[in-house]
């Protein structure tokens, strides 16, 4: 975590459960409501499905074991509580071992629509909902595999697939298009911008042109990668991602479609 964000993790009690006040209850109640209603018509329907399988409610935060068992009914997905921001190497571990780390930790009211780390709602609320899909679950199970069996020098590349899908994907439906990835479901203006803005590009998926695209994680996307299915996504993993990564390396990246930030 960074030092002037001062937010820390939460522990659980005895009884695996985590003490959240009822400040953290109406925050969570606040974003959960605004969210649900944005995104009736812009988020996928596996997506919509996937929180009320979790039984996601507005009056409460959800505990983390309620989550790990309706995941572990659904899918045989589970998710375990980590302390802020953990290495890659423990966050590929996890997904490999069918477990997504979540913060514990939720958001004040200051950064109520904007917070630089991923907090439990972001998590909880962006992340775990189609993990109840079991296509969609096997791909993150798989990455996580993947990542792991070709180690640190290919991790770079390795991510921009993750962030083009899980964190920022959208879906090709008979609705038209949707979205799914955690980092826009969770913010109202990623939402917007993901489908109904026009100072961004959409691009059908491609392994070889996901690898080459750059990314910046402090602004609006100007690039979203769309697939067709999440069996789609599934196949994605079941390629020779380090060939393709060493492919794309020697093609290098494309011109950049933001500025450079601002040292």
């Amino acid at each position: 975590m960074t030092k002037e964000s001062s937010y820390t993790a939460k522990l659980p009690g005895p009884d695996g459960l985590y003490d959240y006040t009822s400040e953290e209850d109406a925050i969570w109640g606040e974003l959960y409501r605004r969210q649900m209603k944005l995104l009736a018509d812009k988020a996928c329907q596996e997506y919509l499905d996937g929180v009320k399988l979790l039984g996601l409610k507005p009056e409460k935060v959800p505990q983390l074991l309620d989550v790990n068992r309706r995941l572990n009914e659904t899918t045989g997905f589970g998710v375990e509580g980590v302390p802020a921001l953990i290495p890659p190497s423990r966050f590929y571990e996890l997904l490999s071992q069918g477990k997504f780390p979540l913060a514990t930790f939720l958001r004040r009211r200051e950064h109520i629509d904007y917070i630089e780390e991923p907090d439990l709602f972001h998590e909880v609320f962006g992340h775990c909902p189609l993990l109840t899909n079991q296509s969609y679950a096997n791909f993150v199970r798989h990455f996580g595999e993947t990542a792991m069996s070709l180690g640190k020098g290919y991790s770079w590349h390795l991510f921009r697939i993750f962030w083009f899908t899980v964190e920022f994907g959208l879906i090709n439906t008979p609705q038209g298009r949707r979205c799914f990835g955690a980092g826009i479901v969770s913010s109202p203006s990623e939402a917007k911008a993901a489908t109904e803005g026009t100072a961004c590009e959409f691009r059908p998926f491609d392994l070889m042109s996901v690898l080459r695209t750059p990314y910046r994680i402090d602004i609006l996307q100007p690039i979203y990668y769309v697939i067709d299915s999440f069996a789609d996504l599934e196949a994605i993993v079941e390629q020779d991602i380090g060939g393709a990564i060493l492919k794309a390396k020697s093609l290098g990246d494309f011109a950049p479609a933001f500025e450079a930030k601002a040292s």
